[in-house]
């Protein structure tokens, strides 16, 4: 079995998913076989893989960092939130259904078989397994059948790491607090403190981490300094902190609705030198831009409802009207069309007019598309070669004569296609660069200009210089030889 390490951190958004993301490179850089592991997930970001199993995004870029491929043992666990009291539940990438959070709670400890499979199997093949937690370990109300840090950590027998983070404020009392509310069991795994996102002149830190080291007896192996890393976003708190460039020659405003998903689709076009992204919630803050995009959404219905109560659909049809170009991907593409109807009651029940951008028809049923997928971009982009993933529920049918957005492997079309409105089910639409580069000159023509001729780089290498810059910025700041040693010295695979 592989050795192993956990990263727990004091609350969520410390930085968990980086650090096991840098792991992940160190290690393989290191010479060794490592894989990630977060045995249970939230987040509305997630990844078809190539046997069509769902998985959530942050670990997909730590198996990227760690030359593999995407595996769903690595995310046993996924819940989706569709209301502020309910998820849907995947386990081993397969939908299990919609739960309340108290119905959930109650089933998780028959799900601990599964994540204790997907781990041995893991590890089986690995030299070492880099296991991420969630939220915090001090929350002591979930203390009982916990399966995602200490409750995990006892029965893989890991060491740990704790991650706290210092750009909000506090990050004394975060690892203070965290370590007191531990039960002594669990204290004695924590092999080490990190302080993470640091900026400033670390010797004025260093009295605080000498007195923290006293006062929790656990060694501070690190102050990670902040780093300008670009690497996929794991849930939807991330568009409200803003990569807003709109000083670009081009402005593209994404609708930030309430249940915003898969976002990790939109960072090739922040990359893009000509395109300022912005992400905007109200229809005062869209204005006028040059592309409007209607993201993915776990809830296509009731984000319906919250733009026409908001004033937003009425803005985006004025804007369409006037020739504004609007795309819809997924849940977006969705809305974009005459009807919505929801026979057995998968979404929100019933039946929703659409914004009639498209002459397309979705119907909603309880079976989820879940497939990779290749496709030749059309008119006006046509050639553009993509890469990308469907994953939705229902289907979507165009009105006859429709032009399609795109053709499938096998010439299968997909989306649709009326004037300067798009609509496709495809997510990773711009990864390839191809599609990026096209719709940046179809805007710039459109307003008269001429863009360079600069190549656009792909995601895929963007990504490899990204998990490098992320390791060599850890590697320089954490004490390795002692996460080493903490791993040879704990036993591994106990139950």
């Amino acid at each position: 079995m592989a050795k192993c390490i956990m990263v727990q951190g004091t609350m969520s958004g410390a930085g968990k998913s980086l650090l096991v993301t840098a792991l992940c490179r160190i290690f393989r850089q290191d010479g060794l076989r490592v894989a990630p592991f977060k045995s249970q997930n939230m987040a509305l970001n997630s990844y078809i893989t190539r046997d069509g199993l769902e998985m959530g995004r942050a670990q997909v870029a730590q198996a990227e960092a760690a030359g593999l491929e995407p595996d769903v043992r690595m995310n046993p666990i996924l819940l989706k939130p569709t209301s502020d009291t309910g998820s849907q539940l995947i386990v081993h990438g397969e939908v299990r259904g919609t739960y309340r959070a108290a119905d959930y709670f109650a089933m998780k400890p028959a799900l601990i078989p599964q994540v204790l499979a997907d781990y041995r199997s893991l590890a089986a093949e690995q030299d070492v397994v880099v296991i991420e937690g969630a939220g915090s370990p001090a929350e002591i109300n979930l203390r009982a059948d916990d399966i995602v840090n200490m409750g995990l950590a006892a029965r893989v027998d890991a060491p740990v790491l704790l991650v706290g983070d210092v750009d909000r404020g506090g990050v004394f009392a975060q690892l203070y607090g965290t370590v007191a509310l531990l039960a002594p069991e669990e204290r004695a795994r924590v092999v080490g403190t990190v302080i993470n996102k640091f900026r400033g002149d670390p010797s004025l830190l260093e009295p605080g981490v000498r007195q923290l080291e006293q006062l929790t007896g656990v060694p501070n192996l690190g102050v990670i300094p902040y780093a300008p890393v670009e690497i996929d976003d794991e849930d939807s708190l991330a568009p409200a902190l803003g990569r807003t460039r709109a000083e670009r020659l081009l402005d593209v405003a994404v609708v930030r609705l309430p249940r915003i998903s898969n976002f990790t689709d939109f960072p090739p076009l922040e990359a893009h030198p000509a395109l300022g992204v912005r992400y905007v919630d109200a229809p005062a803050a869209l204005g006028r831009p040059d592309l409007v995009v209607l993201p993915g959404t776990k809830n296509t219905m009731a984000d319906l409802l919250w733009m026409r109560q908001s004033g937003l659909e009425a803005a985006v049809q004025k804007l369409a009207a006037g020739g504004t170009p609007v795309l819809g991907i997924c849940g977006g593409y969705q809305m974009l069309g005459e009807t919505l109807r929801d026979p057995e009651g998968v979404e929100f029940g019933g039946e929703l007019r659409g914004m009639g951008l498209l002459p397309v028809h979705t119907e909603f049923s309880p079976r989820k598309a879940r497939t990779r997928r290749t496709a030749v971009a059309c008119a006006p982009f046509a050639g553009a070669a993509l890469e990308g993933y469907e994953i939705h529920m229902g289907r979507t049918w165009r009105e006859e004569g429709t032009a399609p957005f795109c053709l499938l492997e096998g010439g299968t079309p997909d989306g649709a296609v009326r004037g300067a409105v798009f609509g496709t089910y495809l997510h990773g639409l711009f990864d390839t660069g191809a599609l990026t580069g096209r719709l940046a000159e179809y805007l710039a023509a459109r307003r008269g200009l001429t863009l360079g001729e600069a190549p656009v780089e792909g995601r895929a290498a963007f990504k490899e210089r990204q998990y490098d810059l992320l390791a060599d910025t850890v590697r320089a700041h954490l004490d390795l030889d002692a996460v080493y040693r903490a791993m040879e010295e704990f036993s591994h695979g106990a139950d």
